[in-house]
């Protein structure tokens, strides 16, 4: 079984709490860490911005990402979502296996 870790930037408003609990009542996420302080520069439409942001670090499956990542294109604020996924080169066997259990790829 293969475990990511998807990586989302989202607004700074709490909208990242209710997706992070969707993503995971849905079984589409094992768990979804929100990391407060996070400032991101990056150019949009011809412009250089600077907005305060959290990042949701989603651990899921492999085999489970395409839903996770349409439910997140659905849920997420944003025009154009960062949704990164990183592939877990090695796990706890155990964490791995609950991962996949909660996402219904075991």
């Amino acid at each position: 079984m293969s475990v990511l870790i998807v990586h989302c930037s989202c607004a700074a408003d709490g909208s990242a709490a209710a997706i992070a609990r969707t993503l995971v009542e849905e079984r589409l996420a094992a768990c979804v860490s929100v990391l407060p302080g996070i400032r991101s520069t990056f150019r949009w439409r011809g412009e250089t911005h600077t907005d305060e942001e959290v990042l949701m670090l989603i651990k899921t499956t492999a085999e489970g990402y395409p839903a996770l990542a349409a439910r997140l294109l659905e849920l997420h604020p944003y025009e154009l979502p960062e949704i990164i996924a990183v592939d877990v080169s090695v796990a706890h066997a155990p964490y791995a296996e609950w991962v996949a259990h909660q996402v219904g790829t075991s």
